[in-house]
């Protein structure tokens, strides 16, 4: 993945347990030659571990924005980046973002960034499937973001359907050709 070589990428990890994929997506673009700098709600450490997300990523995680009493560091981290992906992206993030709620540090970063950002949803079928959710999508489409396809299959709700986060392999897919356009 040639793409990512020299690339500064925001890897952005919501509370979803799909977190665990982005363990993967980091350790990926790392070895592709990106930077990687993680921005974690706190609900995504329920899920994955900082000193996991800090040692893939070869950087420190940023949880809260009064991190290293820089309250400038979501600014600072908005202008860096080439790339902003949210992977997981659970629908409480992507409501919040799409209504510009600013209440965590991922929120602040997504609120300052002046590069593409990419969201990969990852939520159950019925809460993919309602009206409110499709209308954040559209909300955030409408900002000049991109979606990366849900996937459809078994999820952690036993249920099966639309709602899967896309895998690592399929999401760096999309990023690479976005950054070949």
């Amino acid at each position: 993945m040639g793409a990512f070589e020299g690339k500064k990428v925001i890897v952005g990890i919501t509370g979803s347990i799909a977190a665990y994929k982005t363990c993967f997506l980091i350790r990926e673009l790392v070895k592709a030659g990106a930077t990687v700098k993680v921005v974690a709600t706190s609900s995504a450490l329920d899920f994955v571990g900082g000193i996991t997300l800090s040692t893939l990523s070869k950087n420190e995680i940023i949880t809260d924005l009064n991190m290293n009493h820089s309250w400038q560091n979501h600014v600072e981290l908005g202008i860096w980046a080439d790339l902003f992906v949210i992977a997981p992206a659970s629908a409480n993030t992507l409501a919040k973002a799409a209504n510009g709620i600013c209440d965590s540090a991922l929120l602040a970063v997504y609120l300052s960034s002046k590069c593409p950002v990419f969201w990969a949803p990852s939520m159950d079928l019925d809460m993919w499937a309602h009206p409110a959710t499709k209308s954040n999508i559209q909300k955030i489409i409408s900002y000049g973001n991109h979606i990366i396809p849900v996937g459809d299959g078994e999820l952690a709700s036993g249920l099966h359907g639309k709602g899967r986060m896309a895998e690592v392999e399929d999401i760096l897919q999309f990023l690479s050709q976005f950054l070949s356009k």
